[in-house]
């Protein structure tokens, strides 16, 4: 196994809940209806999951707008474990770089939401 990219990502979670709170479509426009569902509106859980977007983005070796917000989707497994799967343009830049694999941590408290992806070329977690 190999390490293809890192990338780390560090969201003020009052601020992006100003932001929500300020752009009533906000949340639609950054978010798939799933990534809502597994948030329940708690803005810590979405800017967890914003982190996560931007820290994938870092992984593959690119920057904010390289692919569309719904093309990277946070999921998590009955565990309750995130993981990522990739659609569209993001899993073509995948490709691209031989990523096979996107391993995903999260953490958030009230105050900051930090998420931490490694890229690697080993099969199973890319989506």
């Amino acid at each position: 196994m190999a390490t293809l990219g890192v990338g780390v990502d560090v969201v003020e979670v009052p601020r992006f809940a100003l932001a929500l709170s300020r752009r009533a479509r906000m949340a639609e426009r950054l978010f798939t209806e799933a990534e809502r569902a597994d948030a329940r509106g708690a803005p810590e859980r979405l800017a967890a999951r914003f982190a996560a977007k931007e820290a994938v983005m870092k992984s593959l070796g690119v920057g904010l707008g390289a692919a569309g917000f719904h093309s990277i989707e946070v999921r998590k497994h009955p565990s309750g474990a995130p993981y990522v799967l990739l659609h569209a343009e993001a899993a073509e830049l995948a490709v691209a770089r031989g990523v096979r694999s996107l391993h995903l941590s999260l953490s958030h408290t009230d105050q900051t939401a930090l998420a931490y992806v490694v890229a690697t070329d080993e099969p199973g977690h890319a989506g």
